[in-house]
């Protein structure tokens, strides 16, 4: 996997302060998306775990809140693959931090709806998740006034409390 960017301390995607890692590769191509660059799968820089230690240093300070992942697509199943293990290690490290995740996708019975990105790996990533923004960006939907979203499609949805119930559950509305 490849990544786009690190942004250390990040007050746009997500709650609090927080570290954001841009995956590349995405297949949605959403009309005006906001990072096209990200598209590209070998866009940028290798993700490494010389990255990996680099992203633990940044999420070490007590002010910062958590990691959020986004790109790009997160959840292409390249992406899936290699962000397993780094999240697994990340709820390890920093049990109190949470960790946000932006996809085109869309979240269902605690998968991903669209066939093409459900793989082995995303029953178990999105477990690890706390707050997954789902859907595509839609241009004729777009509205400033949301917060952590660009489109009024788009749903912020609390990962833990909607694998309790079984149903969807918003974390913002």
């Amino acid at each position: 996997m490849n990544y786009a960017e690190i942004k250390k301390t990040d007050i746009a995607n997500g709650e609090g302060v927080r570290v954001s890692l841009f995956v590349s590769g995405c297949r949605r191509h959403c009309k005006n998306c906001f990072n096209k660059v990200t598209w590209d799968f070998s866009y940028g820089n290798p993700f490494t775990r010389e990255t990996e230690e680099e992203i633990f240093a940044a999420l070490s300070p007590d002010y910062i809140a958590g990691l959020t992942l986004l790109g790009g697509d997160p959840m292409e199943p390249e992406n899936q693959r290699a962000l397993l293990p780094f999240v697994r290690e990340v709820r390890e490290r920093f049990p109190s931090k949470n960790i946000w995740c932006y996809t085109g996708y869309t979240y269902r019975d605690g998968t991903i709806e669209e066939e093409q990105a459900a793989c082995e790996t995303t029953r178990e990533l999105i477990s690890l998740l706390d707050v997954l923004v789902d859907g595509r960006f839609v241009e004729e939907l777009k509205d400033i006034r949301l917060k952590f979203r660009g489109s009024s499609n788009q749903r912020v949805i609390d990962v833990k409390r909607s694998l309790e119930t079984k149903s969807v559950v918003l974390y913002l509305t």
